[in-house]
């Protein structure tokens, strides 16, 4: 293991998700999997009146730094829109493939040392990636089919 890489706020992030349980009966819903690592990761979420982020379901299933990016997302995913959430998804994206700054989301910085590991991205993106997905079904459930 890359001491650099697997550092220890990365390693602490993977195991403290404050999400570790899926939603009953979900607004809407997402899995995405990493085909490099075999990482997948569930996430609900139920809007509110609002629109906002009312309730989140996680099920993870990744490798530290997919499970640390998971904890990230959990940590600050409620009172988001749709519309900030593929906001973050893409930032997270571009910033990765450093073709962007470090998205504004709490947190993200320890990832830094994951910037050149490119084959570890997928599994960083797949809990920003499915969270946007799962907000964009609530938002519109035709979406889904």
């Amino acid at each position: 293991m890359n001491d650099t890489l697997y550092n220890d706020a990365i390693l602490k992030l993977a195991t403290d998700n404050p999400i570790d349980e899926r939603l009953i009966d979900p607004q809407g819903t997402s899995e995405r999997r990493s085909p490099i690592c075999g990482s997948r990761v569930t996430v609900d979420v139920n809007l509110g009146p609002d629109g906002r982020v009312s309730e989140a379901g996680m099920l993870v299933r990744a490798c530290a730094l997919g499970q640390a990016s998971s904890s990230l997302l959990a940590a600050n995913v409620i009172g988001r829109t749709p519309a900030e959430l593929a906001a973050a998804r893409d930032a997270l994206t571009a910033w990765l493939a450093r073709e962007g700054e470090l998205p504004d989301w709490p947190g993200l910085d320890v990832l830094t040392p994951a910037l050149g590991y490119h084959a570890r991205h997928a599994s960083i993106r797949l809990a920003f990636e499915a969270a946007a997905e799962a907000a964009e079904r609530a938002q519109d459930p035709t979406k889904g089919d």
